[in-house]
């Protein structure tokens, strides 16, 4: 029987190079703190525009993933989804084909535990370490570098990686094996999802029983009720601002993702599936907004209810 060794924990320290893959709304961010804390950096992401703002903080861009494995030593990346992970380090990006032994991969996406344990077993097999570290926070507390993360794979290499968590993060947590850290995801993400919506719904029956829309959304925002998260959502709501902290896109995905893991542990989630019809219905406007926009799509709800009730009314007298 093959017997697969352990990787060895390399230690991380501010000289460690670090390749950076995907610079969307989190990843950008993310990378930017790792880069102003002083790490030497190298960057891909598709749309070259985006590593810009890296290059001039010091960082090399790469001209494909598969180099930049080939020269650091640990690989991060964010990236959309699973198809996206498994393409940047099993298919065309090439990444498990050029790390050398000994290379750290943290992986921050959000995806599901199995291809987080996939990837944990197919870079175990080249000597590489592999760690799903999900992410909790907006692009907000990615920038004050006061994120939490959930941490799978091996204790002893999550703990290796204090130097880069204490740059980007103001709390970590290590879940348990492979795939664990996106488990965590999930249920956190589940929290997420449905307080917008029983928000969403909460204004809209205040709404509807006429109280004043500032006085409503000032005072829910203090109240013990509304989780932090959601705290401020009320605020940008209260300016009819829905500029995307945490996309409508993503959360639309992450439901998925939560649903599929209810589905294949046999697991009933009545709640958050009525959440995630309304999260699918404003995701399917194809706005670039946060996914607090269900908010107004209840009170357009009421509204038009409103309408439709005074219009029943008045063909009835």
């Amino acid at each position: 029987m093959l017997t697969i060794e352990k990787p060895s924990v390399e230690k991380i320290t501010s000289g460690s190079r670090l390749g950076f893959i995907g610079l969307g709304h989190l990843g950008s961010r993310i990378a930017r703190r790792l880069a102003t804390a002083g790490f030497p950096m190298i960057v891909y992401n598709r749309d070259r525009a985006a590593t810009a703002e890296l290059a001039a903080l010091g960082a090399e861009v790469a001209e494909d993933t598969g180099k930049l494995a080939a020269e650091v030593d640990v690989v991060l990346s964010c990236v959309a989804d699973d198809s996206a992970v498994e393409d940047v380090y099993l298919g065309s990006g090439a990444v498990l084909r050029n790390v050398r032994p000994g290379t750290l991969i943290v992986e921050l996406s959000t995806i599901t535990p199995e291809t987080g344990r996939y990837l944990h077993q197919a870079a175990r097999q080249l000597n590489i370490s592999a760690l799903d570290v999900t992410v909790s926070g907006s692009t907000v507390a990615a920038e004050a570098g006061a994120l939490t993360l959930f941490g799978g794979g091996e204790r002893p290499v999550f703990e290796a990686c204090a130097p880069i968590f204490s740059a980007i993060a103001s709390q970590w947590f290590h879940m348990g094996p492979s795939g664990s850290g996106l488990a965590m995801k999930l249920v956190v993400n589940t929290l997420l999802g449905l307080g917008m919506q029983a928000i969403a719904e909460a204004v809209a029956l205040g709404s509807a029983l006429g109280l004043p829309r500032d006085a409503l959304l000032d005072t829910l925002a203090r109240t013990a009720v509304v989780a932090p998260a959601h705290a401020g959502k009320l605020a940008s709501a209260k300016q009819n601002s829905y500029t995307p902290q945490f996309p409508v896109r993503l959360m639309h995905k992450d439901f998925g993702l939560i649903l599929d893991a209810a589905k294949r542990s046999g697991l009933s989630m009545p709640a958050t599936e009525s959440a995630a019809a309304v999260n699918a219905a404003e995701a399917a406007t194809g706005l670039e907004e946060d996914f607090s926009a269900v908010i107004r799509r209840m009170e357009q709800q009421t509204r038009s209810e409103k309408v439709t009730a005074a219009s029943q009314l008045a063909r009835s007298l």
